[in-house]
């Protein structure tokens, strides 16, 4: 018989205790517009990547860096805020980071150059670093712990809800204002997240915190910018071996081999290496970066095929990622009872399988495919997805001591966000190389000079067939051959990560039957590794 991790008397004050549910709206309201703004940004990409005046004309390499540049700086900053907010007060920092998410939002929405919205959005990441891991944290203070999991399959059916409002909204508001709409719009939500805060959520913080890591910090941050920046230069050169990329990414491995060192020597280290010990709470958060990569990745890719491709306005690829959200929404909040009958492992294992069948089934599709298969396939997504993100999400947050919270939902938003950033340069850049490779033999009726812009993606590629007019008409179908093939090739790559995360999950995770001791030994093991 193990001893419960918290003492049987309420450990919520009664007042805070009564308004729980209405903080857990409020919360979610924080966590929709980080994720809103993600998920916006996927129905933008090609309008951005239009010329002006309709759009910015990026690249598909400088894309890349407007959503990676957020994902970076947003992960190498969530452990340090988590720590800030156990530090200063949840609620203080929460109120910072929407403040400064909202500012970046603004200016973003103003961008004059590709250059400038990599920026801006880097401003918004440093903002929603501090939102997200005071948001869980906050949850795991004011429920008590038999209520967690359902309010953790709450919260996780809201990123759910983010993820199906995302694309419809960017898609409404591209089909009647600018591109710099699809920021502007967060504004004002973050003003009502805000009062809201300030009204209904209690501050709380950790009794003993820890120190921040600031050399930490700036070897993590560095070396990921290095090890993604010459991922994505490789794919925008469709060569890995150029001296350019090879120095990059073993400087940026370089770096973060330091990284793991300085951690584990430091007494206050940003990412605290004796979690990872424990073998479910390392096998969790694989999880969590595996799925990512191989979604984020995929997403990415799957937006050109709509719109470019198959010629759907940013709205209706916006309704077509619909059945993904309503996946979600669904079973996030049911997953659980999912894992009271079969276990942690099973219920996971078949999220990740689910999620490499969908993804196998995207290099099945041409340019007729019938949109009801797609709707299917993104229906299965999301199912996969709740049936990983809610036990995985439980599993993590019940492996540290609740004085941790911050510390644990900053680590599982991390590696989440490490692997989404991993995913969209490593199989952005399979893409970009392997639709290179296919396009460049039709390139021969291009002037020279256009030649090796043109071949750089999809979207280059029409850009230059539309100004030769009639001449330019036959790039058309072979740019749509080309990139269908990379997306084959792209999607196949992805589910081979997908499986890697099922076999993970197996091999680790609890099953059915360690379910009931699982969350006080873990809270005692952790302890004893600690000491």
């Amino acid at each position: 018989m193990t001893t419960p991790a918290v003492p049987a008397a309420p450990r919520i004050p009664e007042a805070v205790h009564r308004r729980r549910w209405a903080i857990l709206g409020a919360l979610m309201l924080s966590l929709l517009i980080v994720v809103l703004d993600n998920s916006i940004l996927n129905v933008a990409i090609k309008t951005i990547s239009t010329p002006a005046p309709t759009g910015l004309g990026a690249t598909q390499s400088e894309l890349e860096w407007a959503i990676n540049s957020y994902t970076l700086v947003f992960a190498g900053l969530l452990f340090s805020a988590g720590l800030l907010g156990d530090r200063l007060g949840r609620k203080k920092v929460l109120l910072g980071g929407l403040a400064v998410f909202g500012i970046g939002s603004l200016l973003a929405a103003e961008s004059g150059s590709p250059a400038q919205l990599i920026a801006f959005r880097a401003l918004m990441a440093l903002g929603a670093a501090f939102v997200m891991p005071a948001t869980l944290a906050v949850l795991m203070n004011v429920f008590e712990r038999d209520e967690q999991p359902k309010a953790i399959g709450i919260w996780a059916g809201g990123v759910g809800l983010a993820i199906a409002i995302g694309p419809i909204t960017g898609g409404l508001l591209l089909d009647h204002f600018w591109w710099g709409s699809v920021f502007l719009v967060n504004v004002p939500i973050v003003i009502i997240a805000i009062a809201l805060m300030i009204w209904l959520v209690p501050d709380s913080r950790d009794p003993n915190p820890g120190r921040i890591d600031p050399i930490g910090v700036v070897l993590s941050v560095v070396g990921l910018v290095l090890l993604v920046y010459g991922i994505i230069k490789g794919g925008e050169l469709a060569d890995f071996t150029d001296p350019t990329v090879l120095v990059t990414i073993i400087a940026g491995l370089a770096v973060l081999a330091a990284f793991v060192v300085f951690e584990k020597r430091s007494d206050h280290p940003s990412i605290d290496v004796t979690y990872f010990k424990n073998k479910v709470f390392s096998a969790a958060i694989g999880a969590i970066a595996l799925v990512f990569f191989a979604l984020m990745g995929v997403t990415f890719f799957s937006v050109f095929y709509t719109q470019s491709v198959r010629g759907y306005s940013p709205l209706e690829t916006g309704l077509l990622l619909l059945p993904l959200a309503v996946a979600q929404l669904i079973f996030a909040p049911r997953a659980r009872l999912v894992v009271n009958r079969f276990g942690n492992r099973a219920t996971t294992t078949g999220g990740m399988l689910l999620i490499a069948a969908t993804l196998t089934a995207f290099a099945t599709f041409d340019a007729d495919t019938p949109i009801w298969v797609l709707e299917v396939v993104f229906f299965g997504m999301g199912a996969g997805m709740a049936h990983i993100m809610t036990p995985t999400s439980v599993v993590i947050m019940q492996a540290l001591p609740r004085e941790k919270a911050g510390s644990a939902s900053a680590l599982s938003n991390t590696f989440r966000q490490l692997g989404g950033a991993l995913g969209i340069a490593v199989l952005g850049s399979v893409l970009s190389t392997a639709y290179r490779n296919g396009i460049e033999g039709k390139l021969g009726i291009l002037p020279a000079g256009l030649r090796d812009t043109a071949g750089e993606s999809i979207e280059a590629t029409l850009g230059v067939a539309d100004r030769l007019g009639p001449r330019g008409d036959a790039l058309v179908g072979s740019a749509n051959d080309a990139f269908l093939h990379a997306m084959h090739v792209t999607a196949l790559c992805g589910a081979g990560v997908a499986l890697i995360g099922a076999l993970v999950v197996v091999l680790f995770l609890p099953g059915r039957d360690e379910q009931a001791p699982t969350s006080p030994t873990e809270d005692e093991l952790v302890r004893s590794e600690q000491a």
